[in-house]
């Protein structure tokens, strides 16, 4: 049996540039969402600073992962991202998931 694979990203906006990082991240869950083995791919907002963003992400398995970073839709996030914002990203396998 393979595992769920969860992604979670923090996105952090470079000075004046909030707009243009949540319209990328826009595109980004219309896209994702789209895909075979995605299960979820949700977009949240910091309470406290709005130029902060986590991408919750979570697919079937390590494949469906390695199939999300081919497509089109993440090589133009890829390519975008580091004039955008300061990003951390870690991605998990679950253990004890309900």
């Amino acid at each position: 049996m393979t595992a769920p694979i969860k992604i979670m990203a923090i996105l952090s906006a470079r000075p004046g540039k909030a707009a243009e990082l949540r319209a990328l991240l826009d595109t980004m869950v219309a896209a994702s969402r789209t895909e075979t083995g995605n299960l979820r791919y949700d977009l949240w907002v910091d309470q406290a600073n709005d130029a902060r963003f986590v991408l919750d992400e979570l697919y079937v398995d390590d494949a469906a992962v390695a199939a999300h970073r081919v497509t089109p839709h993440f090589q133009a996030y890829l390519a975008a991202i580091g004039d955008l914002a300061e990003r951390t990203a870690v991605t998990l396998r679950g253990l004890a998931v309900a």
